[in-house]
């Protein structure tokens, strides 16, 4: 039997899942197919609607290598696992003669631990919460999720927290689950045979697709200790998403509540001296994080410089009686003393790794009312690791909607690791960037308009302007509207202004999970949906119900942002200029991202207004609208608000004929 062609497999699997075969999605696959072949790098843009997913499933199947896939969000994660893989592993099947198996892998602390489970957290600070089981009638909404979590238990066949349907908090989600560092090791564990982590490192092991996501592929390329199965290919989707990722698994942080919890711990198991020796630095830092105001370190303070060092020195002293003494007093002692040394070992790393002061770490203070004072250390960047440990000994392709910022890939490629394209040095990865546009035809379907009459924002107050143009804008599209905030702050006083003078209800992030406010958006078109961050990047509302996307302005990263202005002065420092490679950088993602929440589908059509004149006016406006889609331009004010009101009229029409928006939302494919 001759070996099935690429075009052949690619629209068996485009058949299976009903979709429709585009270009960008067959020019996708085989230069994704190409650079499996020739061992090479890819960075591809695949604009929303492409079907990116099976631009690069299809080809990675067809080489038959294993290939880890990592993505940033939960929901592509579940589409791949639950959609695409198996009805793609099923229409290729009869075409490759072989059924490739797929699993997904996370970080240990994302499963059920059994142990913990059945035996209970040790117990220091934890208070007995889990007396809470034992109570025939738990009151609290804790001992009702513990309990809830015990049945599930015997259910689940996975043991993943995402699995868990609702899902329950943090805190509790604590009191069942331990860190790589807090486990047992399952030859020590009385679970280990039933072990859900250690299942899922089994199935990843035998599987031909690997799914993981950023932060496990960050901590197998940084920690040193494979977590990830060996494999040749590796596809990174929402790959603009990866160096923030890794960026956070990078970041060290250290408080004085989790120094506190480290000496209780420490303090059953260790003799008098080595306790009293933590306990003492543990009450020199809490007194130096009272009065610490944040921002960033650019020399580590001598007294806190002491209090580190003091710190470093108790918690290594402790860490070498823990190895050393066995208490048969304590009860689980192995548990109790796991839990205590991976306490303590962050303390030490973390102690040390700011003492050390490394010329590449960003060090700060963060207050937070509720949380007070923290301290923590970043990469300068992470872009030397990124080159070292992605680009070796494997073929990577990395692809999401928004890589080409300013009309090319050189800005993501460098926070990459990767030399510009085509000015390639002996040690550099060898790599070409690919665009392979989108099936929306961005010209008729969006316009972009531009506020350029109002006032430039300021860092503080209101802008009553702004609040006026936003009030007409929604007021002509008939509601309808994303509002895309740079801060919290904005967001809560644009909903407040607003919801006095408009008679439409207005969603505010943060007054309900994000799930349901996405929800009730796109039940009613009259309703508007403002927030910040999250918004930017995780509304998927194709059809009549977002038919006007609002930027209120430019979402440079804040100036006091400790770690992005380290980065930008250390580019001008080198010669480079700072801003355009840190914040119009930073900016110019999220713009495309938030752009992106406007055209879902084909027949959609609407109005993605900027309220900042810097993107009309401003000698980086252009670098920023050339990294948006190629929407109609305008600053007419008039022109816009007769364009938005056309659109309502016709969406309006369309509902009442019996709802066009239902089969927009049907045309609607995968990002």
């Amino acid at each position: 039997m001759t070996k099935p062609s690429l075009p052949e497999l690619l629209h068996a699997a485009v058949a299976a899942v009903g979709g429709t075969e585009r270009p960008g999605q067959v020019t996708m696959a085989e230069t994704v197919a190409e650079a499996i072949d020739d061992g090479s790098h890819l960075l591809v843009q695949a604009g929303t609607g492409t079907g990116k997913s099976l631009g690069y499933l299809v080809p990675a199947l067809a080489h038959g290598e294993r290939v880890v896939v990592a993505t940033a969000t939960l929901a592509l994660q579940r589409q791949l696992v639950e959609r695409d893989l198996p009805r793609t592993v099923d229409a290729l099947h009869p075409l490759l003669r072989r059924r490739p198996d797929f699993a997904m892998l996370k970080g240990r602390s994302n499963y059920l631990c059994l142990h913990r489970l059945h035996e209970g957290v040790p117990q220091d600070e934890e208070e007995g919460l889990f007396d809470q089981f034992e109570a025939a009638t738990p009151t609290s909404k804790l001992g009702r999720d513990l309990l809830r979590m015990r049945d599930w238990a015997d259910e689940t066949e996975t043991g993943d927290r995402d699995d868990l349907t609702p899902g329950v908090s943090d805190r509790a989600w604590a009191q069942v689950s331990v860190s790589s560092r807090e486990c047992l090791g399952a030859s020590k564990c009385a679970y280990g045979q039933e072990c859900f982590a250690e299942m899922a490192r089994e199935r990843a092991k035998l599987a031909e697709v690997v799914v993981t996501n950023h932060a496990l592929l960050a901590i197998d390329a940084i920690e040193g200790a494979p977590v990830l199965p060996q494999h040749e290919v590796l596809i990174v989707d929402e790959a603009h998403e990866l160096v923030s990722r890794v960026t956070g698994v990078a970041t060290g942080e250290l408080t004085p509540g989790q120094v506190n919890r480290a000496v209780r711990r420490a303090a059953k198991l260790v003799n008098e001296k080595a306790a009293d020796q933590l306990q003492t630095a543990a009450e020199g830092f809490e007194r130096l994080m009272e009065l610490a105001l944040p921002g960033r370190l650019e020399e580590v303070p001598e007294d806190l410089g002491y209090a580190l060092m003091a710190l470093r020195d108790a918690a290594r002293t402790v860490i070498s009686a823990l190895g050393s003494t066995r208490d048969k007093s304590v009860q689980d002692e192995d548990v109790v003393r796991k839990q205590a040394l991976a306490s303590v070992e962050t303390i030490h790393d973390v102690s040390e790794r700011i003492t050390n002061g490394s010329e590449y770490d960003v060090v700060w203070y963060e207050r937070h009312d509720r949380f007070g004072a923290s301290l923590r250390v970043a990469p300068m960047s992470v872009s030397g690791l990124l080159r070292e440990k992605l680009f070796t000994d494997r073929s990577v392709v990395l692809t999401s909607a928004t890589l080409k910022l300013g009309g090319d890939f050189n800005g993501v490629g460098a926070s990459l690791g990767l030399s510009p394209e085509g000015s390639h040095t002996e040690d550099a990865p060898v790599w070409k960037g690919v665009d392979v546009g989108s099936p929306f035809d961005y010209r008729k379907q969006g316009i972009l308009y531009v506020a350029q009459h109002l006032a430039r924002p300021g860092r503080e107050g209101t802008r009553g302007d702004m609040l006026d143009e936003l009030t007409e804008l929604i007021e002509a599209a008939g509601g309808r509207t994303l509002g895309l905030f740079s801060s919290m702050r904005a967001a809560q006083a644009a909903a407040e202004e607003l919801r006095g003078r408009l008679d439409m209800p207005i969603l505010l992030q943060g007054e309900e999970t994000l799930g349901e406010l996405i929800k009730g958006f796109a039940a009613d078109a009259r309703t508007c949906l403002f927030g910040t961050l999250s918004l930017w990047q995780g509304v998927d509302v194709p059809g009549a119900n977002c038919q006007l996307v609002i930027m209120d302005k430019i979402p440079f990263p804040r100036p006091d942002d400790p770690l992005m202005s380290a980065r930008q002065k250390a580019v001008d420092e080198a010669g480079g200029n700072g801003f355009m490679a840190v914040a119009a950088t930073h900016a110019a993602l999220l713009m495309a991202q938030g752009a992106g929440r406007l055209v879902r589908a084909s027949g959609d059509r609407g109005v993605v207004a900027v309220l900042d004149p810097r993107l009309a006016t401003a000698r980086y406006g252009s670098y920023l609208r050339a990294s948006l889609p190629e929407f109609w331009y305008t600053t007419d004010r008039n022109q816009v608000r007769r364009s938005l009101a056309a659109i309502d009229a016709a969406a309006t029409a369309a509902e009442a004929s019996g709802g066009a928006g239902a089969a927009q939302a049907a045309e609607a494919s995968e990002e």
